[in-house]
């Protein structure tokens, strides 16, 4: 992740905060509270740990995620929204919402239904 040195508008900062594939997704998943690694990986399909990790790293240093160590063995770790995390949930929310209006005015609620994501028919 390269930091610039220089932004033009404040938008700028928070997409280089979420660029990427999977950032909105985890901060999506950790909505209820935090959760472990193992948790994060079963629960977002397709994403590998490699990924999962740059990408948590990136929103921690933008202070979007943070993480709790356990003591103990095995080595427990989990991830959870910062304050700021929780403010950028609330905009991942309404990107959500616009992507269930898009599937269901394209007769694609198979995909919502295969999912269990409730929707407005």
């Amino acid at each position: 992740m390269k930091i610039r040195e220089e932004y033009t508008c404040p938008l700028e900062i928070v997409h280089d905060m979420i660029k990427g594939k999977w950032k909105t997704i985890i901060v999506f998943q950790l909505k209820d509270g935090s959760k472990s690694l193992a948790q994060l990986k079963r629960d977002i399909t397709g994403i590998t740990q490699k990924m999962l990790l740059q990408h948590l790293n990136e929103l921690r240093h933008w202070g979007v995620v943070d993480k709790i160590n356990y003591e103990g063995y095995p080595l427990h770790v989990e991830y959870y929204l910062t304050e700021r995390g929780q403010k950028m949930l609330q905009a991942v929310k309404i990107m959500q919402e616009i992507g269930i209006d898009y599937l269901v005015e394209h007769g694609q609620t198979d995909f919502l239904d295969s999912k269990g994501i409730s929707y407005k028919k």
